[in-house]
C-alpha cells in the first residue's frame, strides 16, 4: 500500500503551454542558472508569486496582526539576503524569479568561484562535495540564507 500522507505540488504550471516568447524566457533561464528542468522555473516563480500576494494582502490591511506579519515577511527575505535592511513592502512586490534564482546554492556555489560552470556547481552539490555550516547539502535548490554565505565550503565526499 502506498504512502497515506498526500503530498502537495509545491509549483504551478504556465496557464498557457506553447506561448514563444515565455518559453525563448525559459530556455534562457535554464541556460543561464544550469536548472535540470523548468519545474525548477515554476517551482521559484510560485515562491515569487506567493511573497508577492502575501505582499499586496498585508498593503491593504492596517491591523496590529498585519503588521506583525510584514515585518515576519520582510525579516525571512532579509535572512534570505533578497532584501536590504531598509526595505519595504515596496522592494517585495518589486522582486523577480532571477533574485530568488540567485540564492540558490547551485548559484552561489558558481558565484563564489568554487565550480568553473552552474553545471559543474549541480554536480559537486548532488555528489555530496558541497557543505553549509559543515552539514552536506545535496539539494541544489537549497536557498542559501546571509548568515550561511561565507559558511558554504567544498569537502572531499
Amino acid at each position: 500500500m502506498g504512502d497515506p500522507r498526500r503530498i502537495k505540488k509545491k509549483y504551478q504550471r504556465p496557464k498557457h503551454p506553447w506561448r514563444a516568447d515565455r518559453l525563448g524566457e525559459e530556455k534562457k533561464i535554464l541556460k543561464t542558472y544550469g536548472l535540470k528542468n523548468k519545474k525548477e522555473i515554476w517551482r521559484v516563480e510560485t515562491l515569487t508569486r506567493g511573497f508577492r500576494r502575501q505582499a499586496r494582502k498585508l498593503f491593504a490591511l492596517k491591523t496590529e496582526q498585519a503588521r506583525k506579519e510584514e515585518k515576519q515577511l520582510l525579516d525571512r527575505l532579509k535572512r534570505l539576503n533578497l532584501l536590504g535592511n531598509d526595505a519595504t513592502l515596496d522592494s517585495v512586490l518589486a522582486l523577480k524569479t532571477e533574485n530568488i534564482l540567485g540564492r540558490r546554492l547551485q548559484s552561489v556555489v558558481f558565484k563564489k568561484g568554487m565550480a568553473t560552470t552552474v553545471n559543474q556547481a549541480r554536480q559537486f552539490i548532488v555528489h555530496g562535495h558541497v557543505s553549509v555550516k559543515g552539514k552536506k547539502v545535496t539539494a541544489p535548490s537549497y536557498l542559501v540564507m546571509a548568515d550561511e554565505e561565507d559558511k558554504i565550503q567544498l569537502s572531499e565526499g
